[in-house]
C-alpha cells in the first residue's frame, strides 16, 4: 500500500533520516529490543567428571559433565540469561532410550544438580525426545513397515507411552518446563494427561510444534551424538517443501492438546512460518530455535574473517524477534548477554 503523502508528508518536509542521525534517537525509536532474559541456551550433558569436551562442528560449544554443566549454568544466570535447555548424552544406549526414562539417567541427575544451585527465576528446561538415547538414533520405538527389508519407522503410539515416562522422570527431578521435540502425533495430549494425573499440572509444555526435517541440524548430531544409523526423520519431522498451512495445522493441534508455548525450528529458513504463527496464534508465547547449522555457518565465516560475528549475530537474533518470536533458543545466549550488558 502506498503511503498517503497528506498523512506522512513528502520530501523535503519528510526526512526519515532525522530518526537515524543520532544514536540516542535510533535507540529511542527501536521496536525490536533484545533481552537476555528471553534467551534459552541449549547445553549438552554427558557422563564423567571434569569433562568439557569441545564439539568440533560448533566452535565454542561443549559436551559437559554434570559438575561442568553446573559451572556453565551459574555463569549463564549471572549474565541474565533466562534459562537452559538440556540434551542428554548417555553412556549406554539401547533400542528404546532407557536412560531417558530412568530417575538415575543423565538428564534427571543434571536437573537435580542444577536445581540445587540456580535461583527461582532461572528456567531449567528439558528437551523431550529419544534420538540421543537410542542405539539407532531415531526418535522413538521402531517397527517394521513391511515395504522392504530396510524399511523401519517410528511407532507413533508406542512412543507416546515412553514420552510420558520420560517427562515424568524429568518432573520428579524438578524440571521447570519440558520441550517435546519428536513430532509424534498426539504427544502433547499424552504428556499433558501424564502430568495432570501425576500432580504436575503446573509444569508448562513448550512444544516443537513446527519442526522441519532440516539440513541445518548437522552439527547438532555431533553435539548430541544423535545421528540416525539408517534412513532419516522425514516420516515424522515436517517436509521443508510443505505448505505453510500444514505448519499452522500442526501448531493448532498442539494448542488444542494443551501446549503452553509453541515453537518453530529452525528459525532463519522459516521466518515466514514464525510470522504466520505469530499472526494466527496471537495469545500464545512463540519460541524459535536458532539451530546448530545457523550457528556453525556464522562461526565459520567469522573465523575466516569474512564477517563481523557480533554484528551478524545481533542482526540475526533481531530478525527472529522481529518476525514474532518472543523466546529465542540460541547457542549465542551467553555471548549476547555479555555484548548487551
Amino acid at each position: 500500500m502506498a503511503l498517503d503523502p497528506q498523512i506522512y508528508g513528502a520530501f523535503p518536509t519528510a526526512r526519515p533520516r532525522r530518526l537515524r542521525y543520532h544514536p540516542g534517537v535510533r535507540r529511542l525509536t527501536r521496536e525490536t529490543i533484545l533481552s537476555p532474559d528471553r534467551f534459552i541456551h541449549p547445553l549438552f550433558v554427558r557422563e564423567g567428571k571434569g569433562v568439557r569436551a569441545p564439539i568440533s562442528a560448533m566452535p565454542g560449544q561443549f559436551q559437559l559433565s554434570i559438575d561442568e554443566l553446573v559451572k556453565e549454568v551459574v555463569e549463564l544466570e549471572k549474565r541474565g540469561v533466562g534459562g537452559t535447555m538440556l540434551f542428554g548424552v548417555p553412556e549406554t544406549k539401547d533400542a528404546v532410550g532407557s536412560d531417558s526414562m530412568s530417575d538415575d539417567g543423565i538428564v534427571a541427575r543434571a536437573i537435580r544438580a542444577l536445581k540445587e544451585v540456580v535461583g527461582k527465576d532461572f528456567l531449567v528446561i528439558a528437551d523431550v525426545c529419544f534420538c540421543e538415547y537410542t542405539d539407532h538414533g531415531h526418535c522413538g520405538v521402531l517397527k517394521k513397515c513391511g515395504r522392504g527389508d530396510a524399511d523401519w519407522d517410528v511407532d507413533n503410539d508406542a512412543t507416546l507411552a515412553n514420552l510420558v515416562k520420560q517427562t515424568l522422570v524429568q518432573a520428579r527431578a524438578g524440571v521447570d518446563m519440558v520441550a517435546p521435540s519428536g513430532m509424534m502425533d498426539g504427544m502433547i495430549a499424552a504428556i499433558r494427561r501424564g502430568f495432570d494425573d501425576a500432580g504436575f499440572e503446573r509444569i508448562p509444555i513448550m512444544s516443537y510444534s513446527a519442526k522441519y526435517a532440516s539440513s541445518f541440524y548437522g552439527p547438532f548430531r555431533e553435539a548430541a551424538e544423535s545421528a540416525p544409523k539408517f534412513g532419516d526423520r522425514r516420516s515424522y519431522q515436517m517436509d521443508p517443501e510443505s505448505s505453510p498451512g500444514a505448519a499452522m495445522r500442526e501448531i493448532a493441534l498442539d494448542v488444542q492438546e494443551g501446549a503452553d508455548i509453541i515453537m518453530v525450528k529452525p528459525a532463519l529458513p522459516y521466518l515466514d512460518i514464525v510470522r504466520m504463527a505469530k499472526d494466527q496464534f496471537p495469545g500464545l508465547p512463540l519460541a524459535a530455535y536458532n539451530v546448530s547449522g545457523e550457528y556453525s555457518m556464522t562461526k565459520a565465516a567469522a573465523m575466516n574473517g569474512w564477517i563481523d560475528e557480533k554484528r551478524v549475530v545481533l542482526e540475526t537474533l533481531n530478525s527472529i524477534q522481529r518476525a514474532g518470536a518472543t523466546i529465542i533458543i540460541t547457542y549465542w545466549a551467553k555471548d549476547v548477554a555479555e555484548w548487551l550488558a
